[in-house]
Parts: C-alpha cells; structure tokens; sequence
C-alpha cells in the first residue's frame, strides 16, 4: 500500500521573478476537451466528437500588490506572461521529494483588487488566460500543449503530428 503525495510546499515565478512567500494560493489550469454530441441512424446513442480543447486559464492569489504583475497588465502578445509554479510533493511513506513544475504563458486577463479593509490582509486574485502549458513531474514532461503552434504532445505523443502533416505544416 502507498499513501498519496501531498503538496508539501511551492512557489510561483513571474516573469522569472519568485514570488516566494507572496502567494498563498495557486488554481493550475483546467485542462478539457471541447465535445460534440452526435447521433445518427443506426447508432445505439450519442458519441462525444473531440473538437479540441477548450481554452486554459489560470487563477492565482497574491498577498499584496506587486508591481511586476501590474506592468504585465493588457500586455499584447497572446504568451507575453510567462509563469512557472514550482512545487513539493512528498509522500507519508517515503522520505523522497518528488518535483512538479507547471510553465504556462499567456496574459493577465483580470486582475480583482477585492475589498480594502484596515488591518486584513491585502489581496488581489489574477486570471490569467494560457495559449501554452507544460507539466513535468520529477523531471518528466507529461503534457505539453502549444495552442497557437498546434502542439499537444501528451505521454511523449504528439497527438497533433498527423493533422499537421495532412496540412503540410
């Protein structure tokens, strides 16, 4: 029997700078196929269509304003935000730490400067909308996807490499 890794601790980079000790709370993006539903003669029911995948976006807390996430605010180009979360995963039965890193690049999209209220804590909450994403755990690329330059490599598959080719791209 094997207990679960549990995230033991973690830090996000913006833009190469660590905001460590600034962000309490991180939502890594959703990762989701867009379906269709379809139906015709001579079918026991609905299948669901692959139609791509749905947009990324990423949520995140900071503990007070930070002037490098402001500057990035309406920045032009789709990936112009690069943000790398960098975390611990340890397991109760074992004294090895396994690392999990997620890179994502897009642009802030909304930044939620909540309510002000003397002596609580400052926050402010980021979405950020993602046109890249990689996950590696322990030194391994799992997925990454590439919305723009139409890469979805998953398990070290590209799923994308017939459908580029069928377009000579």
């Amino acid at each position: 029997m094997a207990l679960p890794k549990k995230l033991k601790n973690f830090v996000l980079f913006h833009a190469g700078t660590s905001f460590l000790g600034e962000i309490p709370e991180v939502v890594p993006p959703k990762l989701s196929r867009k379906t269709e539903d379809y139906r015709a003669g001579g079918m026991g029911g609905a299948v669901k269509l692959d139609q791509g995948l749905e947009a990324m976006e990423m949520e995140w807390t900071a503990a007070g304003y930070l002037r490098g996430v402001f500057a990035q605010f309406g920045v032009l180009k789709h990936d112009g935000v690069q943000l790398r979360f960098a975390g611990a995963l340890e397991a109760g039965d074992s004294d090895t730490v396994t690392p999990v890193e997620i890179v994502v690049r897009g642009r802030h999209t909304e930044i939620d400067f909540g309510t002000a209220k003397a002596g609580d804590n400052t926050e402010i909450k980021v979405k950020t909308a993602i046109s890249y994403y990689r996950l590696t755990l322990n030194g391994e690329v799992l997925i990454e996807i590439d919305l723009v330059n139409m890469i979805e490599n998953v398990g070290g598959v590209d799923r994308m490499a017939a459908v580029k080719s069928a377009l000579g791209v």
